[in-house]
């Protein structure tokens, strides 16, 4: 499951996403909102970012190949959960 904000609605990102067996859930704003709304699940994403952050060789995109790099975010996001 991944959830994203309102940029992935529509039919496209659904089935892309369900190629790959990934479900998406959208997290959408309250529609009469006046301040600031924090959005439910929205920590999750903003988490991930700063786990990746962490890691310096994720920091600039020093790789060539993206199976490198999807190699390292996989270890970027495993080490946090080792704890």
């Amino acid at each position: 499951m991944a959830y994203v904000d309102q940029g992935y609605t529509g039919k496209r990102p659904e089935a892309d996403a369900e190629a790959r067996g990934i479900r998406l859930e959208v997290v959408k704003r309250p529609e009469a909102r006046r301040s600031f709304v924090p959005l439910p699940r929205r920590w999750v994403a903003e988490r991930s970012f700063a786990w990746a952050s962490r890691f310096r060789r994720l920091a600039k995109d020093y790789e060539r190949l993206p199976e490198t790099v999807a190699g390292l975010h996989f270890v970027a996001f495993a080490c946090p959960m080792l704890h």
